[in-house]
C-alpha cells in the first residue's frame, strides 16, 4: 500500500527485492558493448586499411573495389615531359594568346584535327598543356610560344659588313640593331652576306634554329637575283645543275632561271642550298659570267619582299613556323 508524503500526497513506491532481481536477471549485453564493423575495416582482422595488404601466409589478396576519383589523371612516371598537365593552360587559350586564332577559331581548328601536340594530333577540347615545354604545330607549322624569342628579317645594304661589330669602323649589321642590343636583346645573324651583296639576312636569338639553318645537312634553299656580264645561254642551267668544280669542292644549283637578257647582261634567279663564302660569285666566275650585282631574295620560304635596304621587320608566325619545319624542329 502506498505511503503518504508530508503534504499528504502519495509517496514513491519502494522497490521490492523481486523487482530488483528481475533487472539483474537481464542479459549482460549492456555491460559488454557489441562490436561494430566500420567501413574500410576488415572483419577478419579489425585493423582497418592494413587488411588490404596481401596475406603472405595464406596467399590471399584482398582487392579494393573503390572507384577512382572522378578527376584523377593517370601519369606515367617514366614520362617526365607529359603532353597534358593537370594544372596547365587550356590548349585553345594558348593558341589564342599566340595569335593563331580566336578561342572559338582555335576550338574549330582542334576539332578539325589541325592541331598537333608533341607529335600527336589532338581533337579533344579543353586539354591542358605546359606552353613552356609543349611543341605545338598547326597545319604542320610550329607555333612559337616563347615571347623572348626574336626573329627578324634585315635587308642588308650593299657595302655593309655581316658582323655585329667591326674593328675597322666600317658600317655593319650591328649598327642597325644597336638599340635592340642595348635594350638587352642578344641577337646574332644567321649566316653571312659578303659586303658587296645586298639582301635578306635573318637575325635571331634562337640558337638552335640559327644553327640548323646554317648547317649544310638541312639543305635550306637560298635564292638570289644575279646580274651577270654576258648573254647566258639556256644550256647553262643544265651545266650548273650538274655541278662545277671549285677550289674547295663541287657546287651545283637547285634551280636557275634566266629572267632577262639585255645589252650584254643577264638577270638570273639562282636557288641553291650551299652556304660557302662568296659561293654564287665564284661559281659564276668559273663558268665565265662574272657577277655585277647580287641580291639575296629568299631564305627558305621567307622572302625579302619590298623591304628597303637597311630596314628591319619582325617575321610573322607562319614564316617562323615554316623555318622550323624546314629544319625539322
Amino acid at each position: 500500500m502506498p505511503t503518504a508524503g508530508r503534504d499528504g500526497a502519495p509517496g514513491p513506491r519502494k522497490r521490492t527485492g523481486k523487482a530488483q532481481k528481475k533487472r539483474t536477471d537481464q542479459p549482460a549485453a549492456r555491460q559488454s558493448p557489441k562490436k561494430t564493423h566500420r567501413k574500410g575495416q576488415s572483419k577478419d582482422t579489425g585493423r582497418g586499411r592494413t587488411a588490404s595488404k596481401p596475406d603472405v601466409e595464406t596467399g590471399r589478396v584482398r582487392l579494393n573495389n573503390a572507384r577512382p576519383a572522378r578527376h584523377q589523371t593517370a601519369v606515367d612516371p617514366a614520362d617526365s615531359g607529359a603532353t597534358y598537365v593537370a594544372d596547365g593552360v587550356r590548349l585553345q587559350k594558348v593558341l589564342a594568346q599566340a595569335g593563331v586564332a580566336s578561342r572559338r577559331g582555335a576550338e574549330e581548328m582542334i576539332a578539325a584535327g589541325r592541331v598537333e601536340i608533341d607529335g600527336e594530333i589532338v581533337t579533344e577540347q579543353g586539354l591542358r598543356i605546359d606552353p613552356d615545354t609543349a611543341i605545338i604545330r598547326v597545319d604542320g607549322a610550329r607555333v612559337i610560344i616563347d615571347e623572348t624569342r626574336q626573329y627578324l628579317a634585315l635587308n642588308k645594304p650593299r657595302g655593309w659588313q655581316s658582323t655585329m661589330a667591326d674593328d675597322q669602323g666600317r658600317p655593319c649589321v650591328g649598327d642597325i640593331v644597336a638599340e635592340r642590343v642595348m635594350a638587352g636583346q642578344r641577337l646574332f645573324h644567321v649566316g653571312r652576306l659578303d659586303a658587296d651583296t645586298e639582301g635578306l639576312l635573318l637575325l635571331t636569338n634562337d640558337g638552335e634554329l640559327a644553327h640548323r639553318l646554317m648547317h649544310p645537312s638541312y639543305e635550306v634553299p637560298k635564292t638570289y637575283l644575279a646580274t651577270v656580264r654576258g648573254e647566258v645561254p639556256r644550256s647553262l642551267s643544265r651545266t650548273l645543275r650538274d655541278g662545277v668544280e671549285l677550289d674547295d669542292g663541287p657546287v651545283a644549283v637547285d634551280k636557275l632561271t634566266i629572267v632577262d637578257v639585255h645589252e650584254g647582261q643577264s638577270l638570273l634567279r639562282i636557288t641553291l642550298h650551299e652556304g660557302r663564302n662568296r659561293i654564287v660569285r665564284r661559281m659564276m666566275d668559273e663558268v665565265g659570267f662574272p657577277v655585277v650585282e647580287l641580291v639575296r631574295t629568299h631564305v627558305g620560304s621567307v622572302a625579302l619582299g619590298e623591304q628597303r635596304p637597311g630596314s628591319l621587320r619582325v617575321l610573322g608566325r607562319d614564316e617562323v613556323g615554316a623555318l622550323y619545319k624546314a629544319v625539322g624542329l
